[in-house]
């Protein structure tokens, strides 16, 4: 019998998945050094923006079916 093989575009999603924690990243970088002032007007359009990075992630992370921690990234 062979392997199971992987879903044919298992690594492309697995590639958007990096991306997103990439964004999250980015996102936390900006709202903890201030740069974030210069592209929101409001904090709360950063934190909006965190939480978006944050629900694209875990969407990545179910599709791929990777198991998150329970705590997750705060924001």
């Amino acid at each position: 019998m062979s392997a199971r093989q992987p879903p044919p575009h298992d690594n492309i999603a697995r590639r958007w998945l990096a991306l997103a924690e990439r964004r999250i990243a980015h996102f936390i970088d900006l709202r903890d050094s201030g740069r974030w002032r210069h592209y929101y007007a409001q904090p709360a359009q950063i934190h909006e923006a965190l939480r978006e990075a944050i629900h694209a992630r875990d969407e990545w992370a179910r599709i791929v079916g990777v198991a998150l921690p329970p705590s997750g990234t705060t924001v």
